[in-house]
């Protein structure tokens, strides 16, 4: 399919957008096939099938948009963040921040990431779990999260990672909290940290002392039209 729809673009032209969401559908069959064929096996694929299909898509919508295009990735910070500043490269992973670095490293790409103290989220405990409220403790003793609120006298705080990424001092590995679709505090000290070198990790940094749960926009169908909320298989 993906095949026939490269072969007959000159057709569609008079859509381009429509052409764009035929290819881009067309390209997340085929590479969804890819990724659960290799999440059956053990080690990296799955991960990076995942990433790269998201640089990908990343680069058909900045083609389509131009060469003056500019756009924003809002994401997890494990895709976000260089995962060459993690325990990830050692286990062959790659992610978004990494291939976007290496593969645009001359067209301004920064990497933000966020973080908290403590506060609350939204996420599930477990995969399959219902979304629920939930408690975020005191970041743990040692990690960057207590040291930016030790700093900071529980401030909020933007961190720019340009002046200190060679620093000495901060090129150790320690540990970051890694918050996403599944978070549960109970594994908050010996599963939820990811060893990291943060100068190296991001090129800025938005500490939130104190964190509120949000709530999900609720949209309600328009009689059998429902909303296209999720367009480019991100």
């Amino acid at each position: 399919m993906l095949t026939e729809i490269i072969k007959n673009v000159p057709n569609y032209n008079h859509d381009t957008e429509n052409v764009l969401s035929t290819e881009q559908n067309a390209f997340i069959a085929r590479n969804a096939e890819k990724y659960y064929r290799a999440m059956i096996k053990r080690g990296s694929a799955s991960w990076n099938i995942r990433d790269e299909h998201m640089v990908s898509t990343i680069k058909r919508l900045m083609k389509f948009h131009g060469k003056d295009a500019k756009i924003i990735v809002w994401e997890h910070n494990t895709h976000i963040g260089d995962a060459r500043a993690t325990e990830m490269a050692s286990e062959g992973m790659v992610n978004v921040g990494q291939l976007m670095r290496e593969q645009h490293l001359n067209d301004g790409v920064v990497a933000v990431g966020f973080g908290s103290y403590k506060g609350s989220v939204v996420a599930g405990r477990e995969w399959g779990d219902s979304m629920r409220k939930i408690k975020v403790p005191e970041a743990v003793v040692g990690s960057w999260k207590h040291a930016f609120h030790l700093a900071g006298n529980g401030k909020n705080k933007l961190l720019l990672m340009n002046k200190v990424k060679d620093e000495e001092c901060l090129s150790s590995y320690i540990g970051h909290r890694a918050i996403g679709v599944v978070y549960n505090p109970e594994h908050e000290r010996f599963g939820n940290y990811v060893p990291t070198i943060l100068p190296k990790r991001y090129d800025a940094f938005i500490f939130l002392d104190e964190t509120s749960a949000l709530h999900p926009i609720h949209i309600q169908p328009d009689g059998n039209q429902i909303p296209e909320t999720y367009p480019f298989g991100m």
